[in-house]
Order: C-alpha cells, then structure tokens, then sequence
C-alpha cells in the first residue's frame, strides 16, 4: 500500500505561483507513475501532468503547459507541482496519484493510490 499526502495548497492571486507536495509512504514510489489530477466545484475531475519513475518524461494537459511543471524526488518519495501565472480557472481541489506501473497514463482508472487532496483558490 502506497499512502499519498498532498501540502501547499492555499489562496493565491491571479498571476500568482504555488508548489504542491505530494509525500508518499508505506513503499518506495521509485518505479511509480505520478500524476495530478484536479476537480473544479461542480466539475469532474480532470488529468494535470504526470511524470515517469525516472522523471525524463513528463506530459502535461495543454490547459497549463507552459505554467505548470512536475518534478520528483525519488530520495524523499516526493513529488512537486510547480504552479506558475495561475489563473482563476486553476481553482480546484489538487490531487496527487501513483501508478503500479512506469507507463504514463491520463485516466484515473489507471492509478491506483490517491491523496485526499490539497485546496488551491486563486483569485482575480
């Protein structure tokens, strides 16, 4: 089991920067997928970025390339999101998530451990 804890969330202003952690626990993440997913009030919830074990390959939703950017730390079993020029529409509850597996993938049926989610409001 693979426990996900997720920190940095808060309100920030539009234009504004933030960086999620996603600390993990009871295994080693190394030859992990991670991903970020992220659910708007009254919306689905919605593929972010997810990044390999290695951390060579990344892929990003074309709706923050260029302004977000994943990272991890294998060492720390910790991965980052890195928030830049956030908008309004970047409102959402943040969620971190492992896959079993090395493959990059967007569905969330396809990750199998979840954090509870951290909160991050930007406003205009």
């Amino acid at each position: 089991q693979v426990q996900l804890v997720e920190s940095g969330g808060g309100l920030v202003q539009a234009g504004g920067s933030l960086r999620l952690s996603c600390a993990a626990s009871g295994r080693t993440i190394n030859n992990y997928a991670m991903g970020w997913f992220r659910q708007a009030p009254g919306k689905e919830r919605e593929f972010v970025v997810a990044i390999i074990w290695s951390g060579v390959t990344t892929y990003y939703a074309d709706s923050v390339k260029g302004r977000f950017t994943i990272s991890r730390d294998n060492a720390k079993n910790t991965v980052y999101l890195q928030m830049n020029s956030l908008k309004p529409e970047d409102t959402a509850v943040y969620y971190c998530a492992a896959r079993s597996s090395s493959l990059l993938r967007q569905r969330e049926s396809d990750y199998d451990y979840w954090g509870q989610g951290t909160q991050v409001t930007v406003s205009s």
